[in-house]
């Protein structure tokens, strides 16, 4: 019966003026959704605690009142937005079968699921930019990294989000869909979207090609840079001690750069590409892209940073 319904509904965007489409859990695991929102449920509360707590205690805790910190709670503050703008769509299917989302709500969802993609990406690249200026130039670390320039950097990932998402999806409006308007993952994501489309996408695929240089093309460069820069900086560091010492303090940055570019870049490539993989692989790579950085970020930088893990036990030991 819940077939039928869906086919009616997907017929009727054949003549609507305001389309809407049916979002997609895991596609052939549908008896098991009350399993599975166990599963979400739990990367979602240690999402949302982990990253909460890393904010409070850069809030509270003077010691951590340093730019490699301010940059962790931008990174903490993106990764709760990434979360909290999939999270109703996701559980609303796995404990209700809500299914149905207008082109509006998309477009909504959209802005912030993408913005806070592209904003994730221009902390990354501070955050690797203040461990270089740490290690390349560590007299000038505070001078160069004052608090205003911070808030600078962080007014400007803001301002190129907004600049290269609003036009992204305004397109979206006067764009045609007359198709079946299933959709691969839980949530709406543009490559997903625009592909139902039924009119002239060259517009959005300028535009979307635009974004990618601007963010991932101009961003993982800059990364890398700093890395080379960095690694020859501490090459020429003679103790093997200091060396190593040097490079632990760039460990978790390098592992947040791996898990936030390694599966954006993989879902990329099989939207555009691989077009013959089953759509349950799609699905579980779109999961994986959202909820694997919001995870582990807080989880690593807890493990690696001493700071960090000493105001998490002067926390507990204050309770």
């Amino acid at each position: 019966m819940l077939q039928i319904q869906d086919n009616m509904k997907l017929l009727s965007n054949l003549t609507s003026t305001s389309p809407t489409f049916l979002l997609t859990a895991i596609p052939g695991l549908q008896s098991a959704h009350a399993w599975i929102s166990i599963l979400f449920c739990s990367l979602y509360a240690v999402t949302l605690s982990g990253n909460s707590l890393i904010l409070f205690l850069i809030t509270t805790q003077h010691t951590l009142h340093e730019p490699m910190y301010y940059f962790l709670s931008m990174l903490s503050a993106t990764d709760l937005g990434l979360t909290v703008s999939t999270m109703s769509t996701t559980l609303g299917i796995l404990w209700f079968e809500a299914r149905e989302i207008s082109l509006d709500a998309c477009i909504i969802q959209m802005f912030f699921l993408h913005g806070f993609t592209f904003m994730e990406s221009g902390v990354l690249v501070a955050m690797a930019f203040d461990r270089y200026v740490a290690v390349c130039n560590p007299l000038r670390y505070t001078a160069i990294l004052t608090n205003f320039r911070i808030t600078q950097m962080g007014l400007l990932m803001i301002l190129r989000t907004v600049v290269l998402i609003l036009p992204l999806l305004l397109l979206l409006k006067p764009v045609s869909f007359c198709r079946m308007n299933v959709l691969s993952h839980s949530y709406c994501y543009h490559p997903d979207v625009i592909k139902l489309a039924c009119s002239d996408t060259r517009a959005n695929s300028i535009c979307g090609l635009v974004d990618l240089v601007f963010t991932t093309g101009m961003d993982t460069p800059c990364i890398i840079l700093s890395y080379v820069l960095i690694i020859h900086s501490v090459l020429n560091i003679t103790s093997p001690d200091e060396q190593l010492k040097v490079f632990s303090t760039c460990v978790s940055h390098i592992g947040a750069v791996a898990i936030f570019y390694i599966p954006m870049i993989s879902l990329s490539l099989v939207h555009r590409y691989a077009h013959s993989i089953p759509k349950v692989v799609h699905s579980m790579m779109a999961n994986v892209y959202l909820l694997l950085p919001p995870v582990l970020n807080p989880v690593i930088y807890s493990v690696k940073t001493k700071q960090i893990r000493r105001a998490i036990l002067s926390l507990l030991l204050t309770k």
